[in-house]
């Protein structure tokens, strides 16, 4: 006979809420991190629609000189198209405090009088609406945006629609800005005559994009992507796993932008040890730590006017991820130690091998960092999935050895090569160049199967441990504490956060086997 545990059913029931909506807002980010253009923003806003129930939704931008804001995007066409042109003042009185607020603002549409109504938001009272409700679109200094939206029943706007439209305005502020930059990229492209000196034609050129190498059409779809972005100033996220080439893609973006001119600065975050990346990253002043003997200057300093390449972005811990987002955010740093506020202008590139959405929903990765860094995500293929290329691949690797030793190339037999493509390179590109380098070496004037042993041994099968109910739960408890910083009550403490009395998780930590004061970082 099983026994009710009303404690334990109470915290499975929140942490199942908590993970719909965690599942829901994930969901709703991914489909508006693919949306490029306004036409494919509407299927997603009438997704959004069901879930936070208003009755209309625009969005407003505004122009360079920020003095004046339109209508960007309307949910009702015939609106989009009967407001095109219609220019507003930010200081209206709705815009503008919007703007200086960091929480939604509900604006009262019946007592509001016409004569004060912005054309769009008199709009919609004249179609019954009753209440708007505005929050910022906060993406960058410049150009800010505000989202309205519109009800007739005044209590529409839930607790828990409040709540899931703030964890995706960061990601709708940044489709805002996606699609903003591609009609840009695309009025760039026809404006600017093939011979520009300082945006290179796409060819294949020595500096240009020779040195992707690839016909296959996963290969020549990444490549597509690459020639739209390089000329513009998007940042790119690159993703894939482990050697699929993503420092390539990179430098042929930076090769092909007006950055150019500059060396694109490079940083493996996995590499460089917790303590110090930070110092690595925006420098420290001399004395301001034990060791510091001199002043450093960060990479982002280095990459001012130029790119930085953050590598495996995924490994930044999250305090660091926390500083990285309000450079972004901002363009300017504090060196450890100092108090000059650094200004700088830099082109980011990161790259990840994991999946970012779920270091995301595990609470691995900030939000808000991925969805500032997800404005032109490529996704590089695996080499199995572009097994085609391996030809031309394997004998670009097998020439260049050869060129920088000085020797002459083998021939790759007909067999060898079919050894090749039988094997599934879980390495990708990487473990070929690293193989064929290898064979080059026991090879003399032929490379056969012989010269190639790794590809005959068996690939280990990973060993899957599936978790308990019991494990999946104490593990989320401890996630949801490390990002409560180890609080346990309070408005920002885990109870709060997980829906539950802070005396039911203090009791369900302690059955589970959990410590309080445990390193929650």
């Amino acid at each position: 006979m099983q026994h009710k545990n009303p404690e334990a059913d109470a915290l499975v029931k929140a942490m199942q809420e908590r993970e719909r909506a965690q599942l829901l807002q994930l969901s709703l980010c991914t489909a508006l991190s693919q949306v490029t253009d306004r036409n494919s923003l509407q299927p997603v806003i009438q997704q959004l629609k069901q879930h936070i129930g208003f009755d209309a939704f625009a969005i407003c931008t505004t122009n360079a000189a920020e003095k004046d804001y339109a209508i960007f995007f309307h949910d009702n066409p015939k609106a989009q198209g009967d407001l095109k042109g219609a220019i507003h003042k930010v200081e209206d009185g709705y815009f503008n405090t919007t703007l200086q607020s960091a929480e939604p603002i509900a604006f009262n549409l019946v007592s509001a009088t016409a004569k004060n109504l912005p054309v769009f938001m008199l709009r919609e009272k004249q179609s019954a609406m009753r209440e708007a409700v505005a929050l910022p679109l906060h993406y960058h200094k410049n150009n800010p945006s505000v989202l309205f939206l519109f009800f007739k029943n005044p209590r529409g706007f839930t607790p828990d629609a409040r709540k899931l439209l703030r964890g995706l305005t960061m990601q709708l502020a940044l489709t805002v800005s996606n699609i903003l930059v591609t009609e840009k990229i695309a009025q760039y492209g026809n404006a600017i005559p093939q011979s520009h000196p300082a945006i290179p034609t796409p060819q294949n050129t020595a500096n240009g994009y020779a040195a992707i190498i690839g016909q296959s059409p996963a290969m020549q779809s990444v490549i597509n992507l690459v020639k739209q972005v390089a000329p513009s100033d998007t940042g790119v996220l690159l993703l894939g796993e482990s050697g699929t080439g993503k420092e390539v893609i990179a430098g042929a973006i930076h090769n092909n932008s007006a950055r150019s001119g500059k060396d694109m600065i490079r940083v493996n975050c996995a590499a460089i040890p917790a303590n110090l990346i930070e110092s690595e990253l925006f420098g420290h002043e001399k004395g301001s730590f034990t060791g510091a003997v001199t002043r450093r200057i960060g990479k982002f300093e280095q990459a001012n006017n130029s790119t930085l390449f953050l590598d495996e972005i995924g490994e930044l811990p999250l305090n660091l991820q926390t500083k990285l987002l309000r450079v972004l955010q901002e363009s300017e740093l504090e060196r450890i130690g100092g108090s000059k506020t650094i200004k700088v202008n830099v082109r980011i590139i990161a790259a990840s091998n994991l999946n970012l959405n779920t270091e995301v929903a595990e609470g691995r990765f900030r939000a808000d960092l991925f969805y500032r860094l997800n404005i032109f995500p490529i996704t590089l293929p695996a080499l199995r999935e572009r097994i085609a290329d391996l030809p031309e691949l394997a004998q670009h690797f097998i020439t260049s050895y050869c060129e920088k030793e000085n020797k002459k190339a083998p021939v790759l037999s007909a067999k060898a090569l079919h050894f090749m493509e039988l094997y599934p390179w879980p390495g990708n590109v990487r473990e070929l160049k690293h193989t064929l380098e290898r064979a080059v070496l026991l090879a003399s004037k032929t490379i056969t199967e012989e010269h190639l042993p790794a590809l005959a041994q068996p690939q280990p099968t990973p060993v899957q441990h599936i978790k308990t109910l019991e494990e999946v739960e104490k593990d989320h408890i401890l996630n949801v504490i490390r990002l409560c910083g180890g609080r346990i009550s309070g408005t920002y403490g885990a109870a709060a956060q997980l829906g539950i009395p802070p005396g039911t998780l203090t009791s369900r930590m302690q059955k589970l086997g959990i410590k309080k004061g445990f390193n929650s970082k």
